[in-house]
């Protein structure tokens, strides 16, 4: 017989955890509440769970964390599912069962648990946020209550598909300049220390018709051959230290305020916000979300600080009886026209259906300006490689050139 670790809370108020063998969760869950306990958690116990095999547990640590992709296969299922009438609760034991991602199939399983006891699956959602954020929660709550959860999932898995999609383009636009200047530090870094070393002896003794590129050079070259382990430790210690000054407020700050001054990035992370900010808006308000939940939500999910300001500032005017459009005029992150809109979508009372058809236009310019900056980018890196490249070549060749006419 299966068993279940429960946390319930007694009819004194104390919390009391134990474990408890039983046919189904449900059963578990009756059985706890005849003893007038109220149910706070139900988790069913894996067989051979303590004594697992080490390949078991080995696999288990190596599985990672879920990831949105595992959250879209989830969505697609379940909206099937629902949609040809198979209950909640079976469903999400066939997709657990289906499921070889381990964490993710415990987290189904959890789902399946709470729902069991009692608990809404928008309840249920709402204990991993880290994984089902906001958004997701909030248009399952709607469509529990309108009763439309199937056409709701379809939504939901179109929304997180459009989600991987862009950030997988905007990925794929910072990966190409990355390798590009990482290469170009590998080839400085060859030059300067395996070649120009070669030359030294060429050059020996002639240091009065060197160069001053030449003497440069060999001075470098000389110092990073004999304090290169300083060298590596100081760039270590600078990525450290900017890796942890980006994770503090000012440093967070400071770096989204960056992507929208960058002259090649600018245009793509603009887009990238406004079209992420405004669909998500469009998806919450068409779904029934209040809309103080909708902009609260929207803020969270606009990836950046500056733009995540702005809705908390149209949060507390909308709280206050102002309109979002006479808010919005006041910032310079969304432009006029987007703005017109937006209130042409208040007035006539349909915003969601304006939100989606402008988000719809910024996701296209948003993969217009991925392709501008990625056919900007690799010019200039050329540029900026041969440059370095050409520099120490000519310090190379020079003096050679120089001390061959001197001997003739």
């Amino acid at each position: 017989m299966p068993a279940y670790r429960y946390q319930v809370r007694s009819s004194s108020g104390q919390t009391v955890v134990g474990v408890l063998p039983a046919d189904s969760a449900s059963a578990a869950a009756n059985l706890l509440r005849a003893q007038g306990n109220h149910v706070l958690a139900l988790t069913p116990i894996q067989a051979g769970s303590a004594g697992g095999s080490l390949l078991k547990r080995i696999g288990e640590l190596n599985s990672g964390k879920p990831t949105l992709k595992h959250v879209l296969d989830f969505t697609t299922q379940l909206a099937v599912m629902v949609r040809a009438g198979i209950g909640i609760r079976s469903a999400l034991e066939g997709i657990a069962e289906q499921t070889e991602h381990t964490k993710f199939k415990q987290i189904i399983l959890g789902l399946k648990t709470d729902v069991e006891s009692g608990k809404q699956f928008s309840e249920a959602l709402g204990r991993h946020p880290k994984l089902f954020n906001a958004l997701y929660v909030n248009m399952v709550r709607a469509s529990e209550m309108s009763g439309s959860f199937g056409k709701m999932l379809d939504r939901i898995a179109s929304y997180t598909a459009q989600q991987i999609e862009t950030k997988k383009m905007v990925i794929g636009a910072m990966i190409y300049p990355g390798v590009i200047a990482t290469m170009a530090v590998a080839v400085t870094v060859f030059l300067l220390t395996f070649v120009l070393p070669r030359f030294g002896q060429v050059f020996e003794g002639k240091e009065a018709v060197l160069p001053w590129a030449t003497t440069f050079l060999m001075a470098l070259s000389a110092w990073m051959v004999l304090y290169w382990p300083y060298l590596v430790g100081a760039l270590f210690g600078v990525g450290i230290g900017l890796f942890l000054f980006l994770k503090t407020e000012v440093g967070s700050w400071w770096f989204d305020n960056m992507k929208l001054r960058v002259p090649i990035f600018k245009r793509m992370f603009k887009a990238l916000y406004i079209s992420r900010s405004l669909q998500t808006m469009g998806e919450l308000i068409n779904a029934g979300v209040p809309m103080l939940d909708t902009i609260a939500i929207t803020g969270d999910i606009a990836g950046n600080k500056l733009y995540k300001k702005m809705w908390r500032t149209v949060y507390t005017s909308v709280k206050q009886g102002k309109k979002i459009a006479n808010t919005l005029l006041q910032t310079k992150l969304l432009p006029h026209a987007v703005v017109q809109m937006i209130g042409a979508g208040e007035e006539s009372g349909k915003l969601g259906e304006v939100l989606d058809e402008v988000a719809a236009y910024y996701t296209k310019q948003l993969r217009d300006a991925i392709k501008a900056a990625t056919s900007m980018i690799e010019p200039v890196m050329i540029i900026i490689m041969g440059s370095i490249v050409g520099f120490i070549a000519m310090a190379i060749i020079l003096p050679i050139f120089k001390m061959s006419q001197i001997v003739r």
